[in-house]
């Protein structure tokens, strides 16, 4: 009862392909081959022409992108002032309130 079960470990299921054996191989130096000549290859995507219409939409979305960045950039700059103004007032209150409490004793 108080005795641990140890699993078994599975038997592999499935086809098992023995370990490859890696040969050495020599290398035999050939002086007679030719210097290959150097060919252009043909580009093998069709260059893109760019439309007046297609222009258009790519400025128009790139100046969206940097409207959008500028806003959430300048919010995020907004919200990290107004957490600061908000803590420089409360430091300032609870400055002000410790001064009178001490003045009143």
């Amino acid at each position: 009862m108080f005795r641990p079960k140890i699993p078994t470990m599975p038997t592999p299921t499935g086809l098992t392909t023995p370990p490859a054996v890696v040969e050495p191989t020599t290398i035999t130096p050939n002086a007679d081959t030719p210097p290959a000549t150097p060919t252009t290859p043909a580009p093998s995507r069709p260059t893109v022409q760019l439309t007046p219409g297609t222009a258009l939409a790519l400025v128009g979305g790139g100046t969206a992108v940097v409207l959008v960045v500028g806003a959430v950039l300048v919010s995020m700059l907004l919200a990290v002032a107004i957490t600061g103004v908000s803590v420089a007032v409360c430091a300032l209150v609870i400055r002000s309130l410790i001064t009178t409490d001490a003045k009143h004793r």
